[in-house]
């Protein structure tokens, strides 16, 4: 038997719960924290760029890890659907938010994100075998729009609103992520859910790529300009917003339902709002918080309506 200080001692095993506990955690803060961050980042970093090369380098180097932990090399039909993917998530979606944020205070873009769902129960209605909403559905998407009327809409309610143009840029980005949610179920993407994440930021970092050349924001862009704040917010969103916090997610879509999964929709504009407030200035005004307050409000009762019926999610117990 080997002496007692030879043994290597066993590594700490964090229970199920303890590890779900930590995967929303980690959604529920680096997600919120992400709108400020691409706030920073893109003080001397072209928009489209840097989404770019943030998705290039995450998305490589996650392909990259599992091919090399043994996934099956993608077909031709895999990487079709991962580039459709890639284009609504990230360049529709992402990149929206991305260019938005130059003019739309990071609170304020988290917010009107966060009616993706609003836009999916809608979507829901185009389907063959389509959902007919209830009151209480009827009663969310009312409520939501009526938050983003709010925040839009003329007068002196308080503080004034936003620019409807870019605010229409927002809208756009989140509904061309809700098609990309909706198509990615049916999609023919690989087995192992990581690897088709990381062909859909490969494919998602060449459009935003072509983009940023297409539309010559990269004229007068000088990396040595840079500022330091920038970098470790482009690096935040690297390492933290596209592998940890989306790695996480993918992970709780295995042991949870999808409808517990996306609560981060309910924290996530909070996170936001607050941290623009404290670390950038950002206004708070009664007009901002009335419209927020209705547009979580309407999220809340439209997940949580589908939560409770919808069988086949309310079956996927955690294991």
């Amino acid at each position: 038997m080997s002496p007692p200080f030879t043994r290597s001692l066993p590594l700490p095993v964090l229970s199920l719960r303890l590890q779900i506990a930590l995967a929303f955690l980690s959604i529920y803060t680096i997600w919120g924290s992400t709108y400020l961050a691409i706030r920073f980042a893109i003080e001397t970093f072209p928009p489209f760029l840097m989404a770019a090369i943030r998705f290039l380098i995450a998305g490589g180097a996650l392909y990259t890890w599992m091919r090399l932990r043994g996934a099956q090399r993608p077909t031709r039909a895999n990487w079709k659907a991962a580039t459709i993917i890639g284009g609504l998530l990230l360049l529709g979606g992402n990149g929206g938010v991305t260019k938005a944020e130059q003019v739309i205070p990071s609170g304020l873009t988290a917010v009107l994100i966060t009616i993706v769902p609003i836009w999916m129960a809608l979507l829901e209605l185009l389907q063959k075998n389509r959902v007919v909403p209830t009151p209480q559905v009827v009663l969310g998407l009312v409520l939501g729009f009526g938050g983003v009327i709010l925040l839009v809409g003329p007068g002196d309610l308080a503080g004034g609103g936003l620019n409807p143009l870019w605010v229409g840029v927002l809208l756009f980005a989140s509904l061309s992520w809700a098609i990309g949610s909706v198509y990615s179920r049916k999609a023919s993407l690989p087995k192992t859910p990581l690897l088709g994440s990381g062909m859909e930021m490969l494919a998602g970092g060449v459009l935003l790529l072509l983009v940023s050349l297409v539309s010559q924001e990269w004229v007068g862009f000088q990396p040595s300009k840079i500022s330091f704040l920038s970098l470790i917010s482009f690096l935040y969103l690297l390492v933290f917003g596209s592998l940890i916090a989306f790695s996480s997610y993918v992970w709780l879509l295995t042991k949870t339902t999808t409808a517990r999964a996306s609560t981060y929709a309910y924290v996530n504009p909070i996170v936001a709002v607050f941290l623009g407030y404290f670390l950038a200035g950002e206004q708070l005004t009664l007009r901002t918080l009335l419209a927020s307050t209705m547009i979580v409000i309407a999220v809340v009762v439209i997940t949580t309506y589908k939560t409770r019926h919808s069988p086949s999610e309310s079956d996927r117990l955690e294991s």
